[in-house]
């Protein structure tokens, strides 16, 4: 385990020593190294307080003093010193003797949130694991250090975290943490939505980005994002379909590539389909204008939990074109490049085919074929630069202006339907050609 870890945490610990302090390095880089995989970031426990690592250290930052955390600047990357917090009885209910090296370790490690995660390590010591911590990565469990509905109730992201670690490492949450997350989930809304977005994010980009469907399982869903959770058990009964449009979705997300507007988009990408149910004559169910709807409640839910605004532009663009047919021809392609630019387009094929993955495989090679034929053609239409948006036109809106138009919607429109006419005929991308197609449009007012 030493040799992971990296020279910058080995003079830490060794100055804090020299100092006349323990330190470990503790938390989630222990459990990562025990599981051979490097840690992204480390954390290092100590007895000294925030002023004597401040003393020890010349570039410091007060990230956390007030509850003893200090970051400590080593070539250029920022390491987080936390204080042992004292308590006065461990997790298990057990009342803590007198302060001493091993009280303080102990303290230290009851503070974590689950097993795998409340071990310590230096050089010197090994591995310090009072709490089984070793033994729930072997069985590949999550559990929490003390009393599962206690631990809840005092931080309710925790329940949240339970999912994302077990999506991060293919790990089971144990029944007790799990029951208590059943009967905890209302809990959730106590949390702050920033703070609920980055773990939602980080079981999208897992590889696991499914297990979004423990959410709805333990009953967190509902509190975090209703609209999706009413999407499991909605039927969808016609040919096209073998899930329900909860699973369907999971499904997709799953097919898709890591990628955060990708995951986000395979997520939202059917979520109004309960709002737009219906039954024909024959007990076929169709979901009629459900892409527009998806957009809409997409929008509005990734506002709540306040989302990026660009990640958010970028999601509702492949919402609301998911279910677009692009016909296989170079004006086809261009039609959609035009709605979408280019690198959002290339996500929507990959979204359209992993939309297509979670349906009736009966009808997946067709649409395969038509999807893979279009993303063929949008690579010929950029390596020969073939004009497609308004930016790319041989005039401009102020020629217009100079022509007579009024600024604004005239221009605007104008100028689309001069995409319009490049977009069948490249060739026709010359000034003098649309200056009088132009003139024309305003003289017929067909603009």
């Amino acid at each position: 385990m030493n040799s992971l870890l990296p020279d910058s945490v080995i003079n830490i610990l060794s100055r804090l020593e020299t100092g006349g302090f323990s330190a470990y390095v503790s938390g989630e880089a222990v459990r990562d190294m025990l599981m051979d995989k490097t840690p992204l970031d480390y954390t290092v426990s100590t007895n000294a307080k925030p002023e004597d690592v401040k003393r020890l250290f010349r570039r410091t930052v007060d990230t956390g003093i007030k509850r003893g955390t200090i970051t400590v600047i080593e070539n250029k990357t920022g390491y987080e010193i936390t204080t042992f917090r004292h308590s006065n009885v461990y997790a298990d209910g057990i009342p803590a003797p007198a302060k001493n090296p091993e009280t303080e370790i102990k303290s230290g490690c009851a503070q974590s949130d689950f097993t795998i995660n409340s071990m310590m390590y230096s050089p010197k010591t090994g591995v310090i694991d009072y709490f089984g911590g070793q033994s729930d990565i072997e069985r590949k469990i999550i559990r929490c250090v003390g009393k599962p509905e206690h631990c809840f109730k005092e931080d309710s992201l925790m329940m949240l975290r339970a999912v994302r670690l077990s999506a991060a490492l293919s790990f089971k949450i144990e029944d007790n943490t799990w029951k208590a997350i059943k009967k905890c989930a209302v809990l959730i809304k106590n949390a702050g939505s920033e703070r609920i977005l980055e773990e939602i994010n980080k079981i999208l980009l897992s590889e696991n980005p499914d297990y979004i469907r423990k959410l709805h399982e333990c009953g967190l869903l509902k509190y975090i994002m209703p609209e999706l959770d009413r999407c499991f058990d909605e039927p969808q009964r016609n040919k096209y379909h073998i899930y329900d449009v909860g699973e369907h979705i999971m499904q997709t997300v799953k097919n898709v590539p890591s990628d955060m507007v990708l995951r986000w988009a395979a997520l939202m990408h059917d979520i109004g389909k309960p709002c737009c149910s219906s039954t024909g004559s024959n007990g076929i169910i169709h979901f009629y204008g459900h892409h527009k709807e998806s957009c809409r409640i997409a929008v509005d839910l990734m506002h709540r939990l306040r989302m990026n605004s660009d990640i958010i532009h970028d999601v509702s663009v492949l919402v609301e074109n998911h279910d677009v047919r692009v016909e296989p021809s170079p004006t086809g392609v261009k039609r959609m490049m035009s709605r979408t630019g280019e690198a959002l387009f290339e996500k929507l094929m990959l979204l359209q085919i992993a939309d297509n993955m979670a349906k009736n495989p009966e009808h997946f090679p067709e649409k395969k074929k038509r999807i893979d034929s279009a993303y063929q053609i949008y690579k010929e239409v950029l390596s020969e630069r073939q004009p497609y948006l308004v930016s790319h036109l041989a005039v401009n809106s102020k020629d217009l202006l100079k022509l007579g138009y009024r600024h604004g919607r005239e221009t605007a429109d104008a100028l689309k339907r001069l995409v319009d006419e490049i977009i069948i005929n490249p060739s026709l991308n010359n000034r003098d050609y649309l200056l009088k197609c132009a003139k024309e449009y305003r003289k017929n007012k067909r603009f």
